[in-house]
């Protein structure tokens, strides 16, 4: 129970058999709420090359790579559990991961006009007094938001959505009663939206 809320470092104790007091280290609590909330960036690089803004915003950009492991141990690849024991299949393993984020990644950069992400971050930087302060969102951003419209007036996804929605677009194998021996392929023709998605992507026109 001493540590359970990190505060024994602010308590002198003195425990006996037959007695218990304590006494607070003053000094120490003072010194603690004068740096409450502040945090020191420290880098060994020059300032020629990573001055005092560049190195907040590195630090800060860290968060990118939270957010890439929160999405492959949980939210879209769930890599875990992992149900191999040989080395070389968990490295393999991992390494298949790692390259679906990739792809997921690049996959997010060609259809953010269709997300909810911010794609002016120039602007959204604009608007922030200084690099410590909190992150704003760009107009264009913040229209997406409160409309749930695209700039062409197609409904914003989340990538998870928006996967959902393209998923319904299928590729049918037929046969006809002249010549059953000769099966082809007719793809569902897409609506609008999932047509916008591939023109995004790089992708076939679908006939």
């Amino acid at each position: 129970m001493l540590n359970k809320h990190k505060m024994a470092k602010h308590f002198a104790l003195d425990i006996t058999d037959i007695s218990f007091g304590f006494t607070r280290k003053t000094d120490e609590i003072t010194a603690e709420a004068a740096l409450d909330g502040l945090y020191v960036v420290r880098t060994s690089l020059p300032a020629t090359a990573l001055d005092d803004t560049a190195t907040v915003r590195s630090y800060k950009s860290l968060s990118l790579v939270e957010r890439a492991f929160r999405c492959i141990k949980t939210v879209d690849l769930q890599v875990r559990p992992v149900y191999h024991w040989l080395a070389d299949r968990v490295r393999a393993h991992m390494f298949l991961c790692m390259l679906a984020y990739y792809l997921e990644w690049h996959m997010r950069q060609r259809l953010s006009l269709m997300l909810y992400d911010d794609t002016d971050k120039d602007m959204a930087e604009t608007l922030r007094s200084s690099v410590v302060a909190k992150a704003e969102r760009s107009p264009a951003a913040v229209t997406k938001q409160t409309t749930g419209r695209t700039a062409d007036g197609l409904p914003v996804h989340s990538f998870r959505t928006l996967l959902d929605d393209l998923a319904t677009l299928t590729r049918n194998t037929l046969v006809t009663a002249i010549a059953p021996e000769q099966p082809f392929c007719l793809t569902a023709r897409p609506t609008p939206l999932q047509q916008k998605a591939h023109d995004l992507l790089g992708l076939a026109r679908t006939q």
